[in-house]
């Protein structure tokens, strides 16, 4: 089963549905059990599936793989206190420092040097994987439109990281690509922002291809 840890945002349920299309069980969790049953609910609705919701704590303990999909600033909070469900088992975050101000959208400096590496030190007997943060969440939750994109895959973890680039495949349109270490995570995060300011300017919904591969 998949796991989303923060899984009501919109990244977080697009994902879901894209994982429950393609026959992956997934558990949407939230901090109140409620939040996380109604967003599975609403997902059933566009995709029947194995597609369960409860509590963040809930979706670490009984998932194989999790996903870190909460906004930047709650990330320590939200992973610290069930770090113990959490051990060897991989963690996909798809978290990126933002910061919005006055319209404008921006990457935030990350002491550890990214979102990725900082959950690895808060979780250090996990395998962090970073990935999806490129991923269009409006174009996720459209689950009949193919998502043609390529997500970027970082980890320190070889294994770890062939096996998100596969899951990341499950996706239709969606090619896996090897990032390299864990620290390149900081790269791809900071395209976020980046595409987020051209979403705006072009009223779009971006997303990035490597070519030459």
């Amino acid at each position: 089963m998949l796991g989303f840890l923060g899984g009501t945002g919109p990244e977080g349920r697009g994902l879901a549905l894209r994982f429950a299309k393609s026959g992956e069980q997934v558990f949407i969790g939230s901090r109140t059990a409620d939040r996380g049953s109604l967003t599975a609910k609403s997902l059933r609705k566009k995709i029947p599936g194995n597609i369960y919701g409860g509590t963040n704590e809930e979706a670490a303990e009984n998932s194989e793989v999790i996903f870190v999909a909460t906004p930047y600033e709650g990330q320590k909070s939200t992973v610290k206190p069930i770090e113990r469900h959490l051990h060897g088992k991989i963690v996909i975050t798809v978290v990126a420092p933002l910061s919005f101000n006055n319209g404008k959208i921006s990457s935030v400096p990350v002491k550890e040097g990214s979102a990725a590496v900082q959950i690895q030190h808060i979780i250090p007997q996990s395998r962090v994987v970073g990935a999806f943060h490129n991923v269009s969440a409006s174009d996720l939750l459209v689950p009949n439109i193919a998502i043609n994109c390529d997500v970027i895959v970082c980890a320190d973890d070889a294994d770890a990281k062939k096996y998100v680039i596969k899951l990341a495949e499950k996706i239709e349109g969606v090619r896996g690509v090897d990032g390299g270490e864990l620290e390149n995570s900081k790269y791809v995060e900071d395209i976020t922002a980046l595409l987020l300011n051209i979403n705006k300017i072009y009223k779009a919904h971006t997303s990035i291809k490597i070519t030459g591969l």
